[in-house]
């Protein structure tokens, strides 16, 4: 099975904190997923969840956010006011850039305070995996739910859960646009609870050519286990196998927001 990122970290040990890791490919990452991720019927339908969870909902928290391309389209088609947060300085910048009026700041999920509340706290394209471990997971979702009203509502869509991915599957594909080419090849490593992806580019921007590495590792939680996170921190929650892209997607809410909509 061919795996795609939102964002990484570097090879670490448990209860280490993450440090970022695309120093050298941030401004290359939209080129390489332009090819295949339709981020215009993903944030089409996520408009959708959004208000038919909460219709008034106007403020959202883009949360490991990446290059910033679900938000400006949040904003841009569908009126909302979207915040975000990336570990990834260079996902930071280029955020920042496609969303002038939004407030886009370098944090790690698992332990940021940003002092405000918003009606949707939203962590897509499987970037919750680089949690990594159980505790990490309870500790982002503590994040989230400090920083979502309380007729508010999550969504995350999930990495895999365990037993998806095969051990020692190789990929590649190519880029090309603007006078830049990426060829990016992959090999998927299984090492027990944590998915490691070996990614290698071979790149050429206008007549330049290098090549870069990176190792990226995603933790594999299994449905039950991302349930009960949720309901750790005092949410109902709901998953749909398919969700936006075929790994499913759970949408929660604070359990004081959903009782009052059943009294």
């Amino acid at each position: 099975m061919t795996v795609d990122t939102a964002t990484a970290t570097r090879i670490l040990p448990a209860g280490t904190a993450p440090t970022p890791m695309f120093n050298e490919s941030a401004e290359l990452y939209d080129l390489i997923y332009s090819s295949f991720k339709n981020y215009e019927a993903e944030t089409e339908a996520l408009a959708g969840i959004l208000r038919s969870a909460n219709p008034a909902c106007r403020t959202v928290l883009d949360v490991a956010c990446g290059t910033g391309e679900h938000a400006r389209l949040l904003g841009d088609r569908y009126g909302f006011e979207v915040d975000g947060i990336d570990l990834e300085p260079g996902f930071v910048r280029i955020a920042s850039r496609k969303n002038p009026s939004g407030r886009f700041t370098v944090d790690d999920m698992t332990r940021f305070d940003l002092g405000r509340r918003y009606d949707a706290v939203i962590c897509l394209f499987s970037a919750i995996g680089y949690v990594r471990t159980l505790d990490g997971l309870r500790d982002a979702l503590r994040c989230f739910r400090a920083h979502v009203n309380p007729s508010g509502v999550i969504v995350v869509e999930p990495w895999f859960t365990p037993g998806v991915l095969d051990d020692g599957h190789e990929s590649s594909a190519v880029t090309e646009a603007n006078d830049i080419r990426v060829a990016r090849r992959s090999r998927t490593e299984i090492d027990g609870r944590i998915s490691r992806l070996h990614f290698d580019y071979d790149v050429t921007d206008h007549g330049r050519s290098y090549q870069t590495s990176e190792i990226h590792e995603l933790g594999l939680f299994t449905v039950d286990e991302t349930r009960a996170a949720f309901e750790d921190q005092d949410m109902s929650v709901d998953f749909d196998a398919k969700g936006l892209i075929g790994r499913g997607l759970y949408v929660a809410r604070p359990r004081e927001s959903a009782r009052s909509l059943l009294s």
